[in-house]
């Protein structure tokens, strides 16, 4: 029978795991499958603001991932060319207060096995590696994920969680190729040892500059430092992990103080990726078959939220399955409906931030340098409220229990 069939979870990453947390915590069956031969995760440290917490706690992993994140003290803006301080925004008690949780940085693959661990456990999430999707079928009663070189998989529904290049939303969307942004963005990840000994600060760091900006901060329990350099370079070309000199990764910055330019000397290993997005969209449901994450809103990296709204994504659509369930299709249009409106707003400040906070030159420096040195503590609480009050649930679940 129909109602007997499991959740197919397309899609090993933060997203698809976190899907299969939440769908697991309220009791529902999933099957997660992914293409790599093995379920891990690449790149370096992320940051995780309080909202991520709060997913955290919904998704019953909140001990866990706050076992292996590092808190930070404060979030630190720099002028790259001056070397002086613009703003500080501090971490401590009072910010934890305000919002319910704390703010921290992890390593990507630290808050991957948190996830990972809780799946592997449930007897309710079962997962396949070296599945490739190809696309999906659905007759009105269940949805059907199409793969190359193995039998289809049958479900209930379907959650496409493949990422930027997702094939599910190929099928679903066909937008083509993602939107290339031109900025080119190098990481590496050093001992501390080899950190400059004046800039172990205990903070995220940014050092803003015209077309560039360099970010560190500490990771794994402060044995590491996380380093992002990145520079736009109108690259025409998408890139993921290539290796480059270090003579690559500073190429430009000569206009930048030597206190931030010494951040790529210190670097190793140096990798380069192509920062990519695509236009925010209202309909990513078809059916009985669904998009989460970097598959339905890809993002910038400048807002630090792309691993978070994926887990807001994946409360919403387990709190979606719990009240709407008896209804797929209108459970899943639920979703979108609570979903598309904050994702598009955090995509959106994501390329603006970028312009006016992070690379701005002359006079638009200028003005970001007056009104955020102009900003104290509370100022910014309140300003971010909207995002780090909420785990993208809050209104939207009260809504559906007085209903």
């Amino acid at each position: 029978m129909t109602q007997e069939l499991p959740i197919i979870i397309a899609g090993g990453g933060i997203g698809g795991l976190a899907a299969a947390c939440g769908l697991a915590r309220k009791g529902q069956r999933s099957i997660v499958v992914e293409q790599a031969p093995q379920l891990g995760e690449i790149g370096a440290g992320i940051q995780i603001g309080p909202n991520a917490f709060h997913c955290f706690d919904y998704l019953g992993v909140g001990d866990e991932a706050r076992s292996v994140a590092v808190y930070i003290d404060h979030l630190r803006l720099m002028d790259a060319q001056t070397a002086e301080d613009i703003t500080s925004i501090p971490l401590d008690d009072p910010f934890r207060k305000f919002y319910g949780n704390p703010y921290a940085v992890v390593h990507r693959a630290d808050l991957h096995g948190v996830l990972l661990k809780f799946c592997e456990t449930s007897p309710l999430v079962d997962i396949r590696t070296n599945h490739v999707v190809t696309g999906y079928e659905q007759d009105g009663t269940s949805a059907t994920l199409l793969l190359k070189d193995r039998e289809p998989l049958k479900g209930r529904f379907l959650i496409g969680a493949e990422g930027l290049r997702s094939p599910i939303r190929g099928q679903m969307i066909g937008d083509g190729e993602p939107r290339i942004s031109g900025h080119a963005t190098y990481r590496s990840v050093i001992p501390t040892e080899q950190m400059p000994e004046d800039l172990r600060w205990n903070a995220a760091t940014l050092w803003a500059g015209p077309k560039c900006h360099i970010v560190h901060y500490p990771l794994k329990g402060g044995k590491v430092y996380n380093l992002v350099v990145t520079y736009h370079r109108d690259e025409k070309e998408a890139i993921a992990g290539k290796p480059v000199s270090k003579e690559d990764v500073a190429q430009g910055f000569e206009h930048i103080h030597p206190r931030a330019r010494q951040i790529i000397e210190h670097g190793t290993d140096w990798k380069q990726w192509v920062l990519c997005d695509r236009d925010p969209i209202s309909n990513w449901v078809d059916g009985r078959v669904a998009l989460l994450g970097d598959s339905a809103h890809p993002m910038l990296q400048y807002f630090a939220q792309g691993a978070c709204m994926a887990m807001e994504d994946a409360v919403a659509l387990s709190h979606c399955i719990e009240n709407h369930g008896q209804d797929i299709e209108g459970a899943l249009q639920r979703y979108q409906q609570m979903r598309m409106v904050r994702t598009a707003r955090v995509q959106m400040n994501s390329r603006l931030i970028g312009e006016y906070i992070y690379h701005p030159d002359d006079a638009k420096a200028a003005v970001r340098n007056h009104v955020m040195r102009s900003m104290g503590a509370d100022d910014w609480y309140r300003q971010l409220n909207w995002l780090y009050g909420s785990n993208g649930l809050d209104a939207a679940a009260a809504t559906d229990a007085a209903a």
